[in-house]
């Protein structure tokens, strides 16, 4: 009878408090309780997905970290070339930024502020630090700044030397060239080197089967013979 009796109590309660919950320790829970356990869940939940988010996001950091290191070249100027996963090349900063987007086919480091850089039709031309066209691409090949000038390959396969801002100060009419260093850049014609200065004159004759850049008023040369001289900036030889 004591059993009937409480099962009876029970239910009238349930009946009348119909959004009561009993626990397992045979409380029964109020509906502000049931409310705080309810948004005490969500807010678990929450914490748990930010978590997975931050988690997400430091293993998405840690790959394109990886993948950055792998994928780019050494730093010049504060600036590295970087090829992204469609192939293409940009550049980033020491911190692994990218600074210049991954649009060219090929990139070189910088150099005096200026990098070179191949579009899709293979010419070559270049940019500054912040990634705008300072010289259009239009040479077959190039090479790097020094003292201001670079030379530059036509399609005919003659080099001449255009200065920074891209224009061509010495027509390219050589069949190879050195870059210029202590204002004088080796040239060949004919099978022959030689040297000019930054307007394009011949200051020491070409006579030499090679011929070296210069450095500190100094530069290697070698004669028909093999037999290799040193020579200064009037072509005069001072040692062998």
């Amino acid at each position: 009878m004591k059993i009937i009796l409480k099962f009876l109590l029970a239910a009238f309660v349930l009946s009348i408090v119909p959004t009561t919950y009993i626990c397992a320790q045979g409380h029964i829970e109020t509906p502000a309780e049931r409310k705080a356990r309810q948004e005490r869940k969500a807010r678990e939940a929450e914490a748990k997905r930010k978590r997975e988010q931050e988690a997400a996001r430091k293993k998405r950091e840690a790959e394109e970290s990886a993948y950055i290191e792998a994928n780019r070249g050494g730093y010049n100027e504060g600036l590295a070339t970087f090829k992204d996963k469609n192939g293409k090349y940009g550049f980033i900063d020491e911190k692994g930024k990218v600074v210049i987007p991954c649009i060219w086919k090929k990139t070189e480091m910088f150099h005096e502020g200026l990098a070179s850089v191949q579009d899709n039709n293979d010419k070559w031309g270049f940019v500054d630090k912040t990634g705008k066209q300072i010289v259009p691409c239009k040479w077959k090949k190039v090479w790097y700044f020094e003292d201001g000038m670079t030379w530059v390959e036509d399609d005919s396969n003659k080099r001449g030397f255009i200065d920074k801002t891209g224009k061509l100060i010495i027509p390219c009419k050589w069949d190879n060239t050195g870059n210029f260093y202590d204002g004088l850049a080796a040239v060949r014609e004919n099978g022959k080197y030689g040297y000019i200065d930054k307007t394009g004159k011949i200051v020491i004759p070409l006579k030499w089967n090679m011929a070296h850049d210069f450095f500190l008023g100094r530069a290697n040369v070698w004669d028909s013979d093999g037999v290799k001289h040193s020579i200064d900036k009037t072509g005069k030889i001072v040692s062998n």
